[in-house]
């Protein structure tokens, strides 16, 4: 009698439309809660919008069907946006599962290479509780072919229509608010970084339009472009930016393995910094000190914007910067042509390449990117096994990912050019154990929960780079090796800053502009075993500077080269840093930003009353300033390169790189077995026999899982591998 009431509710156009609103919003929390694992959701807030909002989008587009006057019409239009719907959350599952990341305009189109032949469709999981996504079209389907229900004849007028409309809209409006609410400016800035949070607040539906109007803009800039606005950034770089390198130290670390470990928030503040008279980073600082086979560098700067980690990336991997606003991989990576490290190394010196990251790949649209950057694999969350013990809330603990991507760096064919992306030193520097912490190392007690927090994170980090370069000594690498760290952005701002002060012996009261902006100092080391003319440089750089740093270590040329930076060893560089707001330091002077009134002195922090010609020098440096950022801008909102391919550097197809489990495993086994004895990886060298073993950590549960992995191997010789999730 209940079932048969509700056929008959059917059997009204507003049943029906009630009928498929209620199904897709059903579905998309399925896929909410078990495959996109709850979108990351922090606390109830977040949970009751995620229960919301697919259901104002959904409803809105079904009740514009009721506008239409003709029932044969009207019920189609119902089942193609019913189906368009389910085709939308099941498209999205069962992406997920292969890239853990949402279906964006340019995977779908193509545009990505995704959606074409970059991917095995053979590979992707397809479960047989998957009907359930289609059960209320069958439902439908099988209803309307035995007559159950019939069509209604009845239309509703446009009245009505108008204030089913109007309601549905406001329940989006809503839904819309209260997640704005949750994540300032979701949509204009949330969204420039990781599509999840979108998702989790807007919906699947608003995801997919927010992500197609960014490409509308990025598409119609780009195709206003042509090859002279590339040959003016050319002849930019030519005249104001290449320096050759410094005979010296061009070809120092030639064929060695590239290692580089980016030590997530760290400021260089923290660089021989002790807190009740503990050194928080006493393995950096051991590497920083006059170590012989190490250069560092005292003022080096970060020069990210709003894409923040990815900003950073791109400048070490491009020598370009980040945009104005957003982030560059988000919102261009997908289709951007790139002559990144990765590429350049391979196609001259025969380098492999990979990244090991503790987060999902789509944070950072990172999957496209390293795509289209030239990166052979891409480790990423889903070949690490989570648990409690090991999982932050950005990812895989350091010390766990380090161990973890052994198996995967020992089949690395050498020389190898492999990137380690920390995250456990990150806001709000929570998650680590009690058992984690370091015994004898006492944190600050400046009554500011984060600070605090930010150097146990900072140590734990520390010790866990000290641990993976004991593993590199014991297990050859070290040797044939050149280790770079460097320290992506500041990790203390805002409010934080004062008790920050106080907490590193700096007096509160003093803390302004000047202080802030020395505060954008990140450690920069470059590790080359078996030199002994290391030294600590006072020469001021920034981020940008590292890409034609190490070509020219490893012995390459950038004369052809489009890249913003400077060599750090070269000669003659220009003696300013500037930054994404367009602000500056020079060995005398800091701008904090382009619209700062205020000059400050570079070593006193005091502010200056310039003279005429000292104002004209500074207005000279910032038309500089302006003119590299603006040069940047213009080569990557338009994609200029695409118009320009250097000699010896053939364009990257992004296509040929899968980075599943299956496939990454299946690739590396098979070229240790076509390779054979010509094999150069470090499982090659040590007989097949993994080096996991090597890895010594003080961490009880990692020193348990590890000793656990290698005795479930019954064939030790076999590298060890994670399963598929």
């Amino acid at each position: 009698m209940v079932v048969k009431k509700k056929i008959q509710l059917l059997h009204t156009r507003i049943g029906i439309i009630g009928f498929s609103v209620g199904f897709i919003w059903l579905k998309t929390l399925l896929a909410y809660f078990t495959e996109f694992q709850h979108l990351h959701s922090e606390n109830v807030a977040d949970y009751l919008i995620m229960l919301i909002n697919p259901i104002g989008f959904t409803a809105f587009f079904l009740c514009l069907t009721l506008l239409i006057k003709r029932k044969e019409l009207f019920y189609l239009d119902v089942l193609m946006i019913n189906l368009i719907g389910s085709l939308l959350v099941y498209g999205n599952v069962l992406y997920f599962r292969e890239f853990q990341d949402f279906l964006s305009v340019n995977t779908i189109t193509g545009g990505a290479g995704m959606m074409g032949h970059g991917f095995d469709y053979s590979s992707i999981p397809i479960h047989p509780l998957d009907l359930i996504y289609w059960l209320d079209l069958i439902i439908i389907g099988l209803l309307f072919a035995t007559k159950k229900i019939k069509m209604d004849e009845h239309f509703q007028g446009f009245p009505f229509a108008f204030k089913a409309l109007t309601f549905s809209f406001m329940i989006f409006s809503l839904n819309f608010w209260a997640g704005d609410a949750t994540e300032h400016r979701l949509v204009s800035r949330q969204a420039q970084y990781d599509d999840t949070y979108v998702v989790r607040y807007l919906g699947l539906g608003p995801w997919l339009l927010t992500n197609g109007w960014y490409t509308h803009v990025a598409n119609q800039t780009r195709a206003l472009a042509s090859k002279s606005d590339f040959t003016k950034v050319q002849e930019y770089i030519k005249k104001e930016r290449y320096l050759s390198p410094d005979v010296k130290m061009e070809g120092l670390a030639k064929n060695r393995n590239v290692i580089m470990i980016h030590l997530e928030s760290l400021q260089q503040d923290l660089i021989n910094l002790k807190i009740n008279g503990q050194e928080v980073t006493p393995f950096l600082n051991s590497l920083y000190n006059n170590n012989p086979s190490v250069y560092s560098f005292s003022n080096f700067f970060n020069q990210v914007g709003q894409g923040k980690t990815s900003d950073a990336e791109n400048m070490l991997e491009t020598s370009t910067f980040g945009l104005p606003t957003g982030s560059l991989f988000t919102q261009l990576g997908s289709t951007q042509t790139f002559q990144a490290m990765p590429a350049i190394l391979n196609q001259t010196q025969g380098y492999s390449s990979a990244v090991f990251h503790g987060n999902v790949g789509s944070f950072y649209n990172r999957t496209n990117v390293y795509r289209n950057m030239g990166y052979q694999n891409f480790f990423a969350q889903n070949f690490w096994s989570e648990n409690d013990q090991n999982k932050t809330a950005w990812g895989i603990k350091d010390n766990y990912l380090f161990a973890d991507s052994i198996p995967y760096l020992e089949q690395l064919q050498q020389p190898f050019y492999v990137k380690y992306l920390t995250v456990t030193n990150h806001l709000p520097y929570t998650g680590l154990l009690p058992e984690e912490e370091d015994p004898n190392f006492t944190t600050s007690h400046s009554g500011d929960a984060e600070v605090d927090n930010y150097f146990l994170t900072a140590h734990y980090l520390d010790q866990s780079v000290k641990t993976f370069f004991d593993y590199l000594k014991a297990s050859g690498l070290y040797q044939k090796s050149v280790i770079v760290l460097y320290g992506d952005h500041y990790g203390i701002s805002g409010a934080d800053t004062k008790p920050f002060a106080s907490a590193i012996g700096e007096n509160p009261q003093n803390w302004g502009d000047a202080q802030d902006t020395m505060m954008q100092r990140v450690p920069f080391m470059i590790d080359i075993p078996g030199r002994t003319d290391g030294h600590i440089s006072d020469e001021l750089g920034g981020e940008i500077d590292v890409m034609p740093t190490l070509e020219h270590l490893l012995g390459i040329s950038t004369s052809n080269k489009i890249q913003f930076g400077q060599d750090l060893f070269s000669k003659n560089r220009q003696n300013f840093v500037a930054f994404r707001n367009r602000g500056f330091i020079t060995p005398t002077l800091i701008k904090p930003s382009a619209t700062s009134k205020v000059y400050y002195d570079t070593k006193t922090k005091a502010p200056l009353t310039l003279t005429a010609q000292e104002q004209k020098n500074a207005q000279n440096i910032q038309k500089k300033v302006n003119q590299l950022l603006d040069m940047s801008d213009t080569l990557n909102t338009e994609d200029l390169l695409r118009f320009y391919t250097p000699s010896g550097f053939t364009p990257v197809q992004p296509t040929k790189y899968t980075y599943t489990v299956s496939a990454t495993q299946k690739r590396l086994a098979q070229s240790e077995k076509t390779l054979n004895a010509r094999s150069t990886s470090l499982l090659s060298a040590h007989g097949g026999m993994t080096t996991l073993g090597l890895y010594k950590t003080e961490d009880p549960a990692l020193e348990t899982q590890i000793q656990s992995l290698l005795n479930q191997n019954d064939q030790p010789q076999i590298p060890i591998k994670r399963k598929e999730k």
